[in-house]
């Protein structure tokens, strides 16, 4: 956990919006926990994602094991193995309504 608690505070020292940690050990095998977080611009897309890996390596020295997307897709995904981090546009986040699909998973912190 606190690898997610520091990747949402990450992402919130480059202004992301409704930052959610969700706990997702009894609900799914493909993470222990989600980082879903809003940025309003593909740049600011970019500086999240990129402050969250050097802030994961220079931290705990960890890095993503894979990651997805594009800041012109609007979605980029990083795989930290236990912790799986979803940086969307607003719109996107919406569309796809991934709090929606793990209401059930506990939200272990959240940051507006």
């Amino acid at each position: 956990m606190a690898l997610g608690r520091l990747i949402a505070t990450a992402a919130d020292d480059k202004k992301a919006e409704n930052t959610l940690l969700l706990d997702l050990r009894k609900h799914s095998s493909v993470a222990d926990y989600f980082v879903i977080c809003s940025a309003a611009s593909e740049r600011q897309l970019d500086a999240v994602a990129s402050h969250v890996r050097k802030t994961a390596r220079a931290s705990l020295g960890v890095s993503p094991r894979a990651s997805e997307g594009s800041p012109e897709s609007g979605w980029l995904l990083l795989d930290f193995g236990d912790v799986i981090v979803h940086v969307m546009t607003p719109r996107l986040r919406a569309f796809y309504g991934l709090e929606t699909l793990w209401a059930d998973a506990p939200v272990l912190l959240r940051l507006q």
